[in-house]
């Protein structure tokens, strides 16, 4: 059975430490290597899309989300509040709508600024109870993929549908396996915010938003103030579960009073749609790790490309290709120790993409031998054409690791 926390010990990735505590993993040089690119490539899709990157607390006082009702609605999934003094007490977050709400309401908004997209990389806490921790897929420190869409009520739908865009784009890059989509609502015996004709509207936008898209339903699986749709992904054994969602939500713009002012001049109330493309970091990688068996793509994995040279002859020529790789934007290592073929056998362990040997030929002709990771080797190259073939199937986030064409 492929489980991530055993190759995360065997690549690097990460580390569970007692000391650090359970459900707060350590990030290991390997991992966060790979982490950065995929935050890399999602910020970048998001700036794209017209989003606004904000930077967020990962705490707040304890009348933030008294407010937000999160306290009201979440307090078991709640760490306990941090009291400083009997008037002053603060709460780690659960989630980053609260302050992305503050955000907003910062200043009086137009109608012209909306959508507005208000984006964030944060963390946030749940108090996870320690049976149920494990490895990445179950953390009480969570680094979440998050935004908040601001927008008219006309907007809604667009909105949604170009969100599930994004996600299709995305997990399209980081090799996915969709599994469709699901409308989660409400259900008999649970505590929601709001009325409801705003429960009635919301679901009828989203249930819009999906048309022409296959979907199943799924009652009692809403967020406390909203319905949402959850996109379904099938793990390495064939098993669905969720790893992003979209969500509408009445509730918040309410309790925060947020507005805007719309071109009759009238103050209107906006529509908050919670939106994260990709979920936590945390399960991502566990998801991928596993999904992948630890050979990532090569645009996230950790180490591109292992330089080799066959004897210290040629230590000279695989230090001046390691620093041209660098200079290309590439991972790059060079490897001396021990044996050629303990060398290649460690880069296969590693599940390095790509690896560069340079023999006394290679090095008198300015060239490379590559060996890809799944075992082919196309003749030497000159090593600008090396180095551009990587560049190349980085660039495209390819999942193979030769160029198409």
């Amino acid at each position: 059975m492929i489980d991530h926390r055993r190759l995360g010990r065997e690549l690097d990735l990460f580390v569970s430490d007692p000391l650090a505590g359970a459900g707060l993993p350590i990030w290991l040089p390997a991992g966060a290597a790979a982490r950065h690119a995929v935050e890399e490539y999602v910020r970048e899709l998001e700036r794209r899309a017209g989003y606004r990157h904000v930077y967020s607390p990962p705490l707040g006082k304890r009348e933030l989300f008294e407010l937000s009702g999160h306290l009201g609605y979440f307090a078991d999934d709640m760490f306990p509040p941090l009291r400083l003094s009997a008037d002053d007490e603060f709460v780690l977050r659960p989630a980053l709508c609260p302050h992305h709400a503050l955000v907003y309401r910062a200043r009086g908004r137009s109608y012209r600024e909306l959508p507005l997209r208000v984006a964030e990389l944060g963390g946030m806490y749940r108090a996870e109870r320690s049976g149920v921790l494990g490895g990445l897929s179950r953390v009480r420190a969570i680094s979440l993929n998050d935004a908040h869409n601001f927008c008219a009520l006309d907007q809604v739908g667009a909105e949604v549908r170009e969100v599930l865009g994004l996600i299709r784009q995305a997990h399209a890059a980081l090799g996915v396996r969709s599994a469709g989509f699901r409308l989660s609502l409400r259900g008999p015996g649970e505590k929601y915010v709001g009325d409801d004709a705003q429960w009635a509207r919301a679901e009828d936008l989203l249930r819009a938003a999906l048309d022409g898209v296959q979907f199943t339903e799924a009652p009692g699986e809403a967020a406390f103030y909203g319905p949402k749709i959850d996109v379904q992904i099938l793990d390495a054994a064939g098993r669905e579960s969720t790893i992003a969602t979209v969500q509408l939500d009445f509730d918040k713009p309410e309790r925060f009073d947020l507005s805007y002012t719309d071109s009759d001049g009238a103050r209107r109330r906006p529509v908050m749609v919670h939106r994260s493309l990709v979920g936590s970091m945390e399960r991502l990688f566990a998801y991928l790790i596993e999904v992948h068996q630890g050979a990532f793509p090569a645009w996230y994995a950790p180490v591109q490309l292992v330089v080799l040279p066959v004897d210290a002859g040629q230590a000279d020529a695989a230090e001046e290709l390691a620093h041209r790789a660098l200079d290309a934007g590439l991972r790059v290592e060079v490897d001396h120790a021990g044996s050629l073929g303990a060398r290649v056998r460690d880069a296969t362990r590693r599940k390095v993409p790509y690896v560069g040997v340079v023999g006394a030929r290679e090095a008198a002709d300015g060239s490379v031998a590559l060996r890809l990771r799944d075992g082919r080797g196309p003749d030497p190259l000159p090593v600008a054409d090396a180095l551009r073939l990587i560049g190349r199937v980085v660039a495209e986030r390819s999942a193979d690791l030769l160029p198409a064409g």
